[in-house]
Formats: C-alpha cells, sequence, structure tokens
C-alpha cells in the first residue's frame, strides 16, 4: 500500500504540529509524529480498516486521544484525508 497526504491532512498535520510546539513541550511534539507514524504504518503494512465514518469508504483511526486520523483507501493507495481534533464540534467536519 502507498501513502498519498491531501493538502487538507497535510495542513492539519502541520497546524497540530505548530499548536504543540507553542503551548506544549517538545517531547509532545514528539509523541504525537511518533503516534502518526504509527498509526500510518499499521495501514500500511496491514490493509487494516479502523471505525467507519458516516462518509463512504472513509474510516477513521485515532491517533492520539485528542486527534484521529479519517482516511479512505482506493486500490492500494491510503489517502490520508484529515487529522481531526476530537473536541472540536463534528458538525464543522468537512473532508476537503
Amino acid at each position: 500500500m502507498t501513502i498519498k497526504w491531501s493538502f487538507a491532512a497535510q495542513i492539519d498535520y502541520w497546524s497540530n504540529i505548530e499548536y504543540l510546539e507553542n503551548e506544549w513541550s517538545e517531547n509532545e511534539v514528539r509523541n504525537f509524529i511518533n503516534s502518526v507514524d504509527h498509526s500510518i504504518k499499521l495501514l500500511e503494512r496491514n490493509n487494516i480498516f479502523f471505525s467507519k465514518t458516516q462518509y463512504k469508504n472513509v474510516f477513521k483511526i485515532v491517533v492520539v486521544k485528542q486527534i484521529s486520523l479519517y482516511y479512505q483507501i482506493n486500490n492500494d493507495t491510503i489517502i490520508l484525508l484529515r487529522f481531526w481534533n476530537n473536541f472540536q464540534n463534528l458538525s464543522n467536519f468537512k473532508l476537503q
């Protein structure tokens, strides 16, 4: 499986890192990055489907308690769609 990052996922990822750098310690930044890497490796190696969502062919994996990764599988490609803060109002959630 190959991994492809959507533009929104890239923005979300770097925004989360920036927030952690500004509000928390370097350790939390490293933990978040390691958790994302681990989650992606799980998806890449095992083709595991995590929680289904209300969106067609979109699944969710909790990366850390505060952040979930929404992704889609198209043939041999896993598309990372969004990193979403679980404490935000889900009615504001948009995939793109």
